[in-house]
């Protein structure tokens, strides 16, 4: 059993929470906070309910080295505006005079601890690092859904220290539509794959064959599945290390699960000529040329397939959204699981480029769930235990 943060008396008490402030920065400003406001709902009722809170956080991969562009302090300034109240920061998440601010709350503060990763003890875990970080609280929250597929020191070692622990309405909320929501989905249930990879979403694949009405295939990944059926796709990148792996999941969802793939492309010679394009039927994509979005025939039969689903899951663009000319493809099935959503369908966004795609197109309050944990979203719909959160477990 996992404990909800409402089942914790917090009143005068020090909560060490773990989030995930792991955000784009530019020129010293967040420049996206999807993640920062996911866990203000957790921040916000434990200082109603009396608590001072500890946030810790990673910021980018400063590998041990303390590196001031991957600074949280822009963060702490984004907090602060969002909650309209001032914000403690200690520059050193483990040093004394750290634990002597959170030590000395009062009267419902917020203290943020400086980036994590500033010390390699925390990716490797390390015990004596964890009961630093524990020192901090009282009672651990672990609100931090997009590193829970990961096994450091913040979120799985500091767990060792702590009788009273549990999780934050964030991820109490990500495991209600991405485990609960999946064992019993109304259906048919449509999985929908893009993005430039497919060696990260193999279990997924495999997992949904013969729970899925259909999958869905597009982006990059779609490429190794056409080329395995003797399909050209031009000058595309395919691995070919991938194509027996493929070539099984055709076999294993024959009879059990359609697997849709792309019957046409927004072809270019290069992300550079989106204003020089090609429709091209697949399989007959010319030597020089890229397939870098679906056309309008498959966004004809991808949508038919959405509108006669029961639930939608998505992960993976379906082709280079971030560059004009490339974008009208994942725009089209966005707004179009938008549109299904509207009339009572249950659409859950896993995170990550999808994430990303749905925040561009302006739709993230018209889908049912978009998570905020693209590495954890994958390995936890493809039925894989997440360290962090089974650390929780009393």
């Amino acid at each position: 059993m996992i404990k909800s943060l409402k089942t914790f008396e917090l009143k005068e008490k020090r909560v060490l929470i773990r989030v995930d402030f792991n955000v784009p920065i530019a020129n010293d400003r967040v420049v996206d906070d999807f993640r920062i406001r996911a866990v203000l709902p957790t921040i916000q009722y434990c200082l109603k309910a009396g608590a001072n809170v500890v946030l810790m956080s990673h910021l980018g991969r400063p590998n041990g080295n303390h590196n001031p562009e991957l600074s949280l302090i822009p963060v702490g300034e984004t907090l602060a505006d969002l909650l309209e109240m001032p914000i403690k920061f200690s520059d050193d998440c483990v040093s004394e005079d750290a634990h002597d601010v959170s030590l000395g709350l009062r009267g419902g503060e917020i203290h943020l601890l400086e980036n994590l990763r500033f010390h390699a003890e925390e990716t490797q875990n390390d015990p004596v690092f964890s009961a630093k970080l524990a020192k901090h609280g009282q009672v651990f929250i672990n609100d931090a859904f997009g590193t829970a597929h990961r096994s450091h020191a913040s979120n799985a070692g500091v767990t060792q220290n702590f009788i009273h622990k549990g999780m934050g309405f964030l991820i109490e909320k990500e495991l209600q539509f991405l485990t609960d929501a999946m064992e019993k989905p109304k259906r048919p249930l449509t999985v929908i794959l893009g993005g430039a990879k497919i060696d990260t979403k193999l279990n997924l694949i495999h997992h949904f064959i013969g729970n899925a009405g259909h999958i869905l295939i597009a982006g990059g990944m779609a490429h190794p599945f056409l080329k395995a059926q003797g399909k050209d796709v031009g000058n595309s990148t395919v691995d070919a290390s991938m194509l027996p792996a493929v070539k099984a999941i055709m076999s294993q969802a024959r009879g059990k699960t359609k697997l849709i793939f792309p019957k046409d492309f927004v072809c270019a010679e290069s992300i550079n000529h989106g204003d020089a394009t090609e429709i091209c039927a697949a399989g007959k994509i010319p030597d020089d040329l890229i397939c870098l979005d679906i056309g309008p025939g498959t966004i004809n039969q991808f949508s038919e397939v959405v509108q006669d689903s029961g639930t939608i899951l998505w992960n993976g663009p379906m082709g280079v959204f971030e560059v004009d000319g490339f974008h009208h493809g994942t725009q089209k099935i966005a707004e179009k699981i938008a549109a299904v959503t509207e009339r009572g369908m249950m659409t859950i966004i896993g995170g990550g480029d999808s994430a990303a795609a749905i925040k561009k197109f302006g739709l993230m309050k018209k889908v049912s769930h978009v998570s905020t944990g693209g590495g954890a979203s994958l390995e936890l719909l493809s039925g894989n235990t997440l360290p962090a959160i089974y650390s929780l477990e009393i």
